[in-house]
């Protein structure tokens, strides 16, 4: 018997003493049961009486510890997004958080902590299904077992409410460690229908057709759970082996799809997948995967305030078993792995380029290397190949595209170049074709062809270069797929249908703005092209404004959004030291630290109503003109320090602060109080010892593995 999906309606029970889950269409299910204050799991045969409040919910997200309190949070509102072979997908749109106690005293961390849950959840892009499984693509679900529960088929790497559905998952899988957990030593299968894994990233379901040939088509990118956070503040790898803004992007076409529109909550048929099929045609799917992810060595870029930041990288050598866990996971699922790199051969992102490349070396058998160059550039395009087939690492591929100087001057169809020197590596790589199986229950499919490869793709952010390519290699699988099935003649593409032209670009293009925002804090760069197919004044003036804009969100506010990445996810777990003490995120800089960007402001506002004020031609205007040049060169002195010292003013993470960020803090600090006009004053004003700014990284600091 296969394990229930999750329930698509809950009402939540809420009472002094415990808050109750039961769903209304399964009567005869188990009612989940969360006493307060303690947090306990149970699970209670029918329902229970009480209940001063009942109100429906779409599903719970998580539970999660704060300083104070736990809370349960729940999804109150879902918008649906279309349908995947018959299965309808949400986007979480509101949610709630229910305490477990009532808070009578109050705590500024506490509150922190929940605006940043609740700003994440406001902002993310998250998305679910009852019954079908988002986060695996759709060869990995032919080879799932369904019947399993479906946050046991989902995958680690995207289920994004891991952490906090941990309570959950542990008292259905009869856990008998841990606080808030009944001691049960058995499994509890009546637990697995409130477990509802959901996914960050990116979602769009478009019925359309191509040659008057009806189909879905879709685009869904997967953003891992494992190192997320923001652009400066997280790059290169970590021991573990995950990389930073790692994504897989998964391209769908579905043909002869009974989709039958938008409906909520019913259609029960189509959410289990059992109808399926247009015409008496049997339902075809066709998928290809690619990956983006951060290149995989140790390193970093420090913000200093600078338009640039400072960029360091670690020995090679210290990164090569970390490296290796990386491939080892990428070849497992994936197969061959073709490594584009896109970063610039020249100026600072060479050291990432020869960093890659070395690090290629060490791991293939007797690396052999072919390089191709032009009148424009020595080193057009580089490939490191193994020799000989030995180990799994031999199963890596590295194609380095001088991306920055072949498109330069608006030649975006020298891209083109890069498409043929992967084209052999991309028709044995193939792409996953399945056929519906008559009959199937489950609504599995008969796979007729798997994917065997994948094409990894990184530039510095892994963004904008990134989706300029990805778009490229995700149209040329997409014509030769209809041209496999009959649809497009040999010689036709796919862009030839003008209006499928524009919706595969537009698709293509609002991805790149959804993985940029959710790393940079702004849309892509270079839209423009993706969306017309040709560069525009307009799409210039665009990006001038989204680097602009990158550059404040990156110094002043990706602290708090990395913040709240690490608190959802569970890398950093707070403790309770006691109401009010050891605050997190009080500012510990010296006072004259902190009062310089309000004295720069003041400067200015003086200097403009100085420049500004009218006088009469009796009154002495020397005075004035004293006064404003003396506030002008306080306000230069103070611009001149903070741009000096811009590790001071970058707004870091107060959780789980960079390892280089402290060093620069201390190091800058250290030089100041050496300074023999300000040292004095650093020195008599600062909070306690000098690593009074760092102190609070040790409350509640707990790495999840």
């Amino acid at each position: 018997m296969s394990n229930p999906i999750p329930f698509r309606d809950i009402n939540v029970h809420a009472s002094t003493s415990h808050y109750a889950f039961t769903s209304p269409s399964s009567p005869s299910a188990q009612t989940l049961v969360i006493e307060r204050p303690s947090g306990d799991i149970r699970l209670n045969d029918g329902a229970l009486l009480g209940a001063k409040r009942v109100s429906s919910i779409a599903g719970i997200l998580g539970i999660i510890g704060l300083r104070l309190d736990k809370y349960i949070i729940v999804i109150t509102k879902a918008q649906p997004m279309g349908r995947l072979k018959g299965h309808m997908v949400y986007k979480i749109i509101a949610t709630e958080f229910l305490p477990l106690r009532e808070r009578t005293l109050h705590d500024p961390d506490e509150d922190t902590y929940l605006l940043l849950l609740k700003t994440l959840l406001k902002t993310g892009p998250m998305y679910f299904s009852y019954s079908f499984d988002i986060t695996n693509s759709f060869q990995r679900q032919a080879s799932s077992d369904p019947s399993q529960a479906l946050w046991q088929r989902a995958d680690d790497r995207f289920f994004w409410n891991r952490f906090i559905q941990s309570d959950l998952i542990d008292f259905a899988k009869g856990a008998s460690s841990g606080a808030g957990l009944r001691q049960h030593g058995a499994q509890q299968p009546g637990a697995d229908p409130f477990i509802l894994p959901v996914m960050f990233g990116m979602m769009r379901i478009v019925p359309t057709r191509i040659k008057s040939t009806p189909l879905t088509f879709a685009l869904i990118t997967r953003r891992s759970r494992h190192r997320a956070g923001t652009r400066y503040l997280t790059r290169g790898i970590d021991e573990q082996g995950h990389v930073a803004n790692f994504n897989e992007t998964e391209q769908i076409v579905v043909l002869n799809d009974d989709n039958r529109g938008m409906g909520g909550m019913g259609d029960e048929g189509l959410q289990n997948g059992k109808i399926g099929g247009f015409n008496g045609q049997d339902m075809q799917v066709m998928s290809y995967v690619q990956t983006r992810g951060s290149v995989p060595v140790y390193w970093a870029e420090v913000s200093t305030l600078r338009y640039t930041p400072d960029l360091q990288i670690r020995g090679i050598e210290t990164a090569v078993n970390a490296a290796k866990a990386h491939f080892e996971e990428q070849i497992r699922i994936y197969g061959d792995n073709y490594l584009v790199n896109l970063v610039n051969q020249r100026g600072r992102e060479d050291r990432v380029k020869g960093a890659y490349e070395q690090m290629v070396r060490t791991l293939v058998s007797e690396p052999h290397e072919t390089k191709q160059a032009n009148h424009v550039t020595s080193e057009k395009i580089r490939v490191v190949e193994p020799s000989q087939k030995n180990h799994e690492y031999d199963r890596l591929h590295y194609v380095y595209f001088d991306f920055h100087n072949e498109t330069k001057g608006l030649r975006w169809h020298r891209a083109q170049l890069l498409l043929d020197q992967l084209k052999d590596g991309l028709i044995q790589g193939q792409y996953f074709r399945g056929v519906d199986m008559p009959g199937d229950s489950q609504g599995r499919l008969e796979v007729r062809n798997r994917q065997t490869a994948v094409v990894r793709t990184n530039c510095m952010d892994c963004l904008d270069r990134t989706n300029v390519v990805q778009t490229m290699l995700a149209r040329w699988t997409l014509t030769r797929q209809l041209t496999d099935i009959g649809i497009l003649r040999p010689g036709e593409s796919a862009d030839d249908d003008a209006a499928f032209k524009i919706l595969f670009r537009n698709v293509w293009a609002d991805n790149a703005d959804v993985v940029s925002r959710s790393y940079s804090g702004t849309g892509a760069l270079k839209t423009d092209f993706t969306r017309t197919g040709q560069r525009t004044r307009a799409g210039m003036v665009q990006d001038l404004n989204n680097s602009i804009t990158r550059y404040v969100k990156n110094n002043f506010s990706d602290g708090p959004r990395q913040d709240a990445f690490d608190l959802f996810l569970g890398a950093f777990q707070p403790d309770s030291p006691g109401i009010g003490t050891n605050p997190v995120f009080v500012d510990r800089r010296p006072i004259l630290i902190q009062a310089i960007p309000y004295v720069l402001a003041a400067s200015f506002f003086l200097v403009l109503i100085s420049s500004l004020a009218r006088t009469k031609p009796e009154t002495t205007i020397w005075p004035l003109r004293v006064f404003a040049i003396a506030w002008l060169m306080i306000g230069l002195w103070c611009f001149r320090f903070i741009y000096t010292h811009g590790v001071l003013y970058v707004n870091w993470p107060k959780l789980n602060t960079p390892r280089w960020a402290n060093e620069g803090y201390q190091e800058t600090m250290g030089a100041l109080r050496k300074d023999s006009v300000i040292g004095p004053f650093v020195a008599r004003h600062e909070r306690g010892a000098s690593n009074a700014r760092i102190s609070h990284l040790e409350e509640g600091k707990k790495r999840i593995q």
